[in-house]
């Protein structure tokens, strides 16, 4: 995933401007991944839970399962719904990047990089709440924040070093993150300590992360587990700049994102029995299956949409991909489940429970909710209308 076609003498800016081309094309399997990504954040959960609520099974009960996080240490399938984003930031500024820096240069590129970052993180403290609350009940760190906050320290690491040195970059905050987890001593439970409340970044949260913490005392997007998600970031630079080589098919690219993928997946997992794979303190280990599972999924995308040329099916998910922040925001502002209870609540969830099967109610609820939500993405895509940061 970090091979890269520049050779060694070559400048970053240089292999910019030689790939600026390549750069400037749009790969539909992305947005489409980015959507399928969001698809799940906007409901599609509730799917789910409703054909298990109607009829319980051993296949919709392990569905279910995975549809929920970890209580601390293990992974399921909503515990990569997170990170995979992240990754696919981290794919979408090579992209970006490279063709803002060959057309206007890298000074132009790292003001859009701190504009957007700034942006993103204040759309962050909105998401949240924003000052609806008084001081000291306002979350200052969260899920847009450290998107934020990844996009921002991954793109100018990307501005100013070449393929080597962001694989350095990388490996350090990996290491560096096990490394001070494991032996820095926290007071009153020492060193080497991943339990809940029990930990450094935990601690560190606790003394130091002013405002609000969505966990009481500490915060799953805190201060120092945001090291290891900038790493989490590189990841999907480095599959960006993968995808981006023009000198690689399209059938060897996705055979080195399943080797790839399916390497980091085991190494996670391996390196999880000394420091455990956990979402909400982002444990090295939880980067690697995390990055791995995101490249595996990358990997089938892209073999189907770009390779295969099967693009139909997935252009419900590109109106989602081409406005995940609209649509994020709008989850939170207007509520799709809760605009759907208006238009299919009560009587009309009644009927359906009684007439069709019991539960069938929450069910049609949660897709009218979902078809809202592709209905607004829909409308925007038709009228080209996107939030650009």
């Amino acid at each position: 995933m970090t091979a890269d076609s520049r050779p060694n003498s070559m400048s970053h800016s240089e292999a910019v401007d030689r790939t600026g081309a390549a750069a400037s094309r749009r790969l539909m399997s992305v947005d489409a991944l980015r959507g399928f990504d969001m698809f799940w954040i906007l409901g599609a959960d509730g799917l789910v839970r409703g054909l298990d609520g109607i009829r319980q099974s051993g296949l919709t009960g392990f569905l279910g399962r995975q549809l929920t996080h970890k209580d601390w240490d293990g992974f399921a399938f909503y515990d990569l719904i997170f990170p995979l984003f992240v990754f696919i930031v981290g794919m979408s500024l090579v992209f970006s990047l490279s063709r803002t820096i060959a057309e206007q240069g890298r000074a132009t590129a790292l003001r859009r990089v701190l504009r957007r970052s700034a942006l993103l993180f204040v759309l962050g403290i909105f998401y949240s709440g924003g000052f609806s609350n008084e001081w000291p009940d306002i979350r200052l760190l969260g899920v847009l924040q450290r998107l934020a906050l990844c996009y921002l320290f991954a793109s100018l690491a990307f501005c100013f070093l070449r393929t080597r040195g962001l694989v350095v970059v990388c490996a350090s905050l990996l290491v560096g993150y096990w490394a001070l987890m494991t032996f820095v001593p926290v007071p009153g439970v020492g060193a080497g300590s991943f339990a809940k409340g029990a930990n450094l970044a935990n601690y560190l949260d606790s003394q130091w992360l002013p405002g609000k913490k969505y966990d009481g005392a500490w915060d799953p997007e805190g201060l120092l587990s945001t090291l290891p998600a900038v790493g989490t970031c590189l990841l999907g630079v480095f599959a960006g700049l993968w995808l981006k080589r023009d000198d690689v098919s399209g059938g060897r690219k996705v055979g080195l994102l399943l080797v790839a993928g399916a390497s980091s997946v085991v190494l996670g997992f391996l390196w999880g029995m000394q420091f455990p794979v956990i979402k909400k303190i982002w444990t090295s280990s939880f980067v690697l299956v995390a990055g791995g599972y995101s490249a595996l999924l990358l990997a089938v995308f892209y073999q189907v949409v770009e390779v295969w040329r099967w693009q139909r099916w997935a252009q419900p998910f590109v109106w989602i991909g081409l406005n995940p922040i609209t649509a994020y925001l709008a989850s939170n502002i207007i509520g799709f489940r809760r605009l759907a209870t208006r238009l299919a609540g009560g009587d009309v969830k009644n009927f359906f429970n009684a007439v069709v099967a019991p539960g069938f109610g929450e069910l049609m609820i949660s897709i009218v909710g979902l078809g809202l939500a592709f209905l607004l993405c829909w409308f925007l895509h038709r009228r080209k209308i996107y939030l650009r940061l």
